[in-house]
């Protein structure tokens, strides 16, 4: 479920909590869900155990999980979802919209400025870490 972008800019801790709040967001986690073990995260993703934790800590922070020592780490709190009958649409109309940028030459990182751009020009806040969603 998790995974890691050495290019993104966004430090290792951080593309987790994104990731994790994505998944609430798309509906993919849902509250009393166990997260991920450390030691697990840590040998698919081969980072250190501190990150892991790092990550945990500021979910727990924001109210999203909690830890339930010698048992793992659960989802305590939600996000606002996408409902899935929008969800399912945009998704599709998303799909068509990467075919047709990969058409006309944009490779991801385009694609990204694009979008980036895009929410930039609608006046879109960014979040505290300079990013807007991406992860």
């Amino acid at each position: 479920m998790l995974r890691l972008d050495q290019r993104s800019g966004v430090p290792t801790y951080l593309q987790l909590v994104q990731q994790v709040e994505q998944a609430l967001r798309l509906g993919y986690l849902k509250h009393g869900d166990q997260l991920p073990r450390v030691k697990d995260l840590v040998a698919d993703l081969a980072i250190n155990p501190n990150t892991v934790l790092k990550a945990y800590r500021e979910l727990e922070r924001r109210g999203l999980a909690a830890g339930r020592p010698g048992v793992g780490t659960f989802v305590a709190g939600t996000v606002a979802p996408i409902a899935a009958p929008e969800r399912s649409a945009l998704r599709r109309s998303l799909d068509r919209w990467l075919r047709s940028a990969e058409q006309a030459g944009l490779d991801d990182v385009g694609i990204l400025a694009l979008v980036d751009d895009a929410l930039h020009e609608r006046g879109s806040a960014a979040p505290p870490n300079g990013r807007r969603g991406v992860a």
